[in-house]
């Protein structure tokens, strides 16, 4: 399995407050639940928090994560609420061998960990696993954002370049990441740190 940057780093934050585990789907995905069609892909699900809102809204959802400790929790949480999620060990990366195709894709949080050469790869697959006219629900880490604590800033105009081909961008709008409350591994802007929150159409 082809590792993103820093495996280490994240399989440890699970071993304290992992700041993006809130317990909750981010309310950018919350606010625009209605337009979300299944089959859904969460790619990058963590411990399935999104995955299973969704769920329990009806969806055929399938969560993806590489690190075995954030999908055990989600099948856990998945087994306590009684809820049908397919939720895989697998690598964002290699989404180009995937058979299924999907209606929805979220992606809350993972696009602004890849290198420049892996963002492009990721987009391609993110192609492959969409059906013409699905959307990807995307939320990252702003430029917006000041410091350097945390994920890589992504401006407005790099994802503009990386979806230009293949793609329609309906809505690209300032956000907020919400954040665990009990993480204190670094310090972002009062109200959460700043965010990009895109809706992108696969033409």
């Amino acid at each position: 399995m082809t590792q993103l940057p820093n495996f280490e780093r994240f399989e440890n934050a699970y071993a304290g407050e992992a700041p993006w585990d809130i317990g909750r789907p981010q309310e950018a995905l919350v606010e625009v639940a209605d337009r979300v069609a299944g089959p859904l892909l969460d790619a990058g699900c963590g411990t399935g928090d999104a995955s299973l809102f969704f769920a329990g809204r009806g969806l055929e959802v399938t969560g993806i994560d590489f690190l075995e400790e954030a999908i055990r929790r989600a099948r856990a949480k998945a087994a306590e609420r009684g809820l049908a999620v397919d939720f895989r060990v697998a690598d964002a990366l290699a989404l180009g061998v995937l058979a299924e195709r999907f209606g929805s894709v979220i992606d809350c949080g993972l696009f602004h960990v890849f290198s420049d050469d892996d963002r492009r790869r990721y987009v391609k697959g993110l192609a492959h696993v969409l059906e013409p006219g699905g959307r990807l629900f995307l939320m990252c880490f702003s430029d917006e954002e000041p410091g350097d604590q945390g994920p890589r800033r992504i401006s407005r105009q790099e994802l503009l370049d990386a979806f230009a081909d293949g793609w329609h961008v309906e809505s690209l709008q300032p956000a907020r990441f919400a954040l665990n409350p009990r993480f204190t591994g670094a310090t972002f802007s009062e109200g959460g740190p700043k965010a990009w929150f895109a809706i992108l159409e696969r033409t």
